[in-house]
């Protein structure tokens, strides 16, 4: 069984963005999505108080879970622990979408600290920042609306051109949109462009240490 577990922040991608996401990937790797369970609970809410989310987590054992990142679970990170350990405990199969990488009872402890390390310097970074749109978040567009349309265009292999006259929009801000959002790589599922290991190491490649 395939499961989708998607929770949208402001500060890091919505919805619709992730599941495109999500999409690219299970079509990548031939996966049938059986069931999609979208959170809408505030990021400040801890484990304690999402009851319908562990309950619906612990239902299931032996199952795959396709997330955007791990961001998605928590931004907590003691309730992160508390999550990722119980999952796993239940032996989940969990495939952390933008990194291309999968955590199991098998995964290293070093790509497991490496996840939460590249959450902890995004978190901490963005407490940095006191004015202005946070960094790695995305302001609406006005193409959102077509999101569906360019990607049926991409997999058609429309040109930006041919696209925008069909849209009736500018060209040039097209194009920008369509590699702002990665919609080619989307499209044609191209996002994996690393092997298991090699996806790996990145991510643990990424640890900083204090001096």
């Amino acid at each position: 069984m395939t499961i989708v577990y998607i929770r949208p922040d402001k500060n890091f991608l919505s919805a619709h963005e992730q599941l495109q996401y999500i999409n690219s990937y299970a079509v990548a790797k031939n996966f049938t999505i059986d069931d999609e369970f979208v959170d809408y609970t505030s990021q400040n809410k801890r484990v304690d108080e999402r009851a319908n989310v562990t309950s619906y987590f612990q239902s299931k054992e032996e199952v795959t879970l396709l997330i955007y990142d791990v961001w998605v679970l928590t931004t907590n990170m003691e309730d992160l622990i508390q999550m990722m350990s119980c999952l796993l405990k239940n032996k989940y199969t969990i495939h952390i979408v933008k990194h291309s990488v999968i955590l199991s009872q098998e995964s290293s402890a070093m790509l497991i600290l490496g996840l939460m390390d590249q959450l902890c310097q995004k978190l901490k970074n963005d407490a940095k920042r006191r004015i202005g749109r946070p960094k790695g978040s995305r302001s609406n567009s006005k193409f959102d609306v077509y999101l569906n349309e360019i990607i049926e265009y991409i997999k058609e292999k429309k040109s930006v051109s041919e696209m925008a006259r069909l849209l009736h929009v500018s060209r040039s801000s097209l194009k920008d949109y369509i590699e702002s959002r990665e919609l080619k790589q989307v499209a044609f599922g191209s996002l994996i462009t690393h092997t298991q290991k090699d996806a790996e190491e990145q991510v643990i490649n990424t640890i900083t240490c204090s001096n």
